[in-house]
């Protein structure tokens, strides 16, 4: 294994792949001990964990067990609503986030990049096989019985019950996201329908509310996402508690939304918020990666040098250039790195998942608790429910920490609320240092390399499969077809390759640049395959120290 120079420690690996982020999908005892259908292989094992994209793990303080990368455990200390106090297996951050290369033999990691191989849509599916299966399939609950000791009828008839309702958990979650017109591959998930759809149908028992998965999107690298202004795809969340605990609610985290009312434990959760803020403080010092010479070839530092000019003329009004263009300090002291926010319609790329979730609720069991324009209602803007519910339960599991306001600040980023207005149909365009790791491109990952990307939209690959080997050439994936290789069309929903086009025409609609030359293609490639042209250097927290002077809050 080759790491790179991204300012961590062994240490900081290590907590960052298997640290609990709060999230509860199965018991711990029993995902430890499942099968695979059709097979007497353990679900957790390495090979299976591979099959979906799953880096493997080693046994470490943080990880006695060796759960694969992005896999931890869980200890709910009290019952959360329909989640018994115990010990569970969840997903945490570097699930979607920690990318592997892999290149002749050799594999490169990459810390806090795009989870570049994991099919979080077919893992979810299988793991919901396997529960099913083992509950209909006596030879195999047996199986499990025996591994965890439990022994007798009255043993494994409570085993049974405790299993029988995790799983139907678990079938309801995997269904939903299977709703989706054409499965999304690796490297993809459509996030936002997921977290939607849990706090607003799912968890509420609100089935109306479900918006289909039609917008599958790569997970963004996370080296300069505490230091940049704005955060998401389309640009709508500033603080990172609201970020990093939103993410959580998405994937498994305990949440009571049953209760009628919060005294009776109506938006209770596991939210795990000294482990989010140690994790985004973790994130403030992710260097991004440098090209490693050695494994993937020399970098020839004329032609990079025309390709930064190139990027300077095309490129840096939008994405941001070291040592980048900083906010104003704010009421703290702090300044954002500024990232480009460009109109979807200028940009001309897939605009699914602007679209996907349904613009109305069902009030359900929260229209009393709502804002008064829309209390006692039984229809209102989706928006304005999931933010409510969000904002509840945010708010409950703050007050338990009972932080004083300079911590509450600190959990915030620094950033000043409530946040300004979201804006209105953009994209975010963020500085590309080590963006040559984090294939496939375009937020919906539908680009194959970054040589595509400077080439006309009409000309880009159409199809492509997706392998697991780096392509250090076109600096992307290498998309020779094989037996388990993944077809990505362009042509399904949500899958466009369209926009953010170098071609002749007027700027807009998709028109980005101009048409570029081969030679000048390749010169930005190689420009883009320099940057960072420090290794390990960090972004300052708050701006370049002679600016950044904290006030008291």
């Amino acid at each position: 294994m080759i790491y790179l120079n991204q300012g961590w420690s062994q240490n900081d690996r290590e907590w960052y792949y298997n640290f609990s982020q709060g999230s509860a999908i199965l018991s711990y005892d029993i995902f430890l001990n499942l099968e695979i259908a059709n097979d007497q292989e353990l679900f957790r094992s390495d090979a299976n964990s591979v099959r979906y994209g799953l880096i493997p793990g080693a046994p470490n303080w943080i990880n006695p067990d060796g759960l694969p990368i992005g896999m931890s455990k869980t200890t709910l200390a009290t019952a959360i609503g329909d989640w018994p106090a115990g010990d569970y297996a969840g997903p945490t951050c570097a699930a979607c986030h920690e990318t592997q290369l892999n290149y002749k033999g050799k594999r490169v990691r990459i810390d806090g990049g795009a989870g570049n191989t994991f099919d979080i849509q077919a893992y979810i599916q299988a793991l919901d096989a396997a529960i099913g299966e083992t509950l209909t399939d006596a030879a195999k609950f047996d199986r499990l019985a025996t591994r965890l000791g439990v022994a007798g009828p009255e043993a494994k008839a409570k085993l049974r019950e405790r299993f029988e309702r995790q799983a139907s958990a678990i079938h309801q979650y995997a269904t939903i996201s299977s709703a989706s017109p054409s499965h999304w591959g690796p490297a993809r998930i459509d996030a936002r329908s997921l977290i939607n759809n849990r706090l607003t149908a799912i968890l509420p028992g609100i089935p109306e509310n479900t918006s289909t998965a039609i917008a599958p999107v790569k997970p963004p690298f996370l080296w300069n996402s505490p230091q940049g202004l704005w955060t998401q795809w389309a640009a709508y969340i500033q603080s990172p508690l609201d970020r990093n605990l939103g993410e959580t609610m998405g994937v498994f985290m305990p949440i009571n939304l049953h209760a009628k009312t919060p005294a009776e434990g109506l938006y209770d959760s596991n939210a795990a918020i000294p482990e989010l803020q140690r994790v985004e403080k973790q994130l403030e010092r992710l260097a991004p990666p440098s090209w490693p010479e050695d494994v993937f070839g020399k970098i020839d530092r004329e032609k990079a040098k025309t390709g930064k000019a190139l990027f300077m003329e095309h490129c840096a009004s939008c994405h941001n250039a070291w040592p980048y263009r900083w906010s104003e300090p704010n009421k703290y002291g702090k300044r954002f790195v500024l990232v480009g926010l460009v109109p979807q319609s200028y940009m001309g790329t897939d605009r699914a998942q602007s679209e996907a979730i349904r613009p109305f609720a069902v009030t359900g069991q929260f229209s009393n608790s709502l804002p008064p324009q829309f209390r006692g209602k039984y229809v209102v803007p989706m928006y304005d429910l999931a933010r409510t519910i969000r904002i509840a339960v945010e708010e409950k599991a703050v007050a338990k920490l009972n932080p004083s306001p300079a911590e509450l600040v600190e959990l915030n980023g620094y950033r000043e609320l409530p946040q300004p207005p979201i804006p209105d149909q953009v994209w975010k365009a963020a500085p590309r240092d080590g963006v040559w790791a984090t294939p496939p491109f375009l937020h919906n990952g539908s680009v194959p390399n970054l040589y595509e990307m400077l080439v006309p939209a009409g000309e880009r690959s159409k199809k492509f499969c997706i392998t697991r080997e780096f392509d250090p050439i076109k600096v992307g994936f290498d998309t020779t077809c094989g037996p388990n290789t993944f077809v990505l069309d362009t042509s399904l929903l949500g899958n466009t390759n369209a926009g953010h086009s170098f071609q002749d025409g007027p700027r807009g609609n998709g028109v980005v640049g101009p048409l570029l030359s081969d030679d000048q293609r390749w010169a930005l490639v190689e420009y883009l395959k320099s940057i960072p042209e420090e290794p390990g250097r960090i972004t300052p927290y708050g701006g370049p120290p002679e600016t950044s002077q904290p006030q008291k809050p």
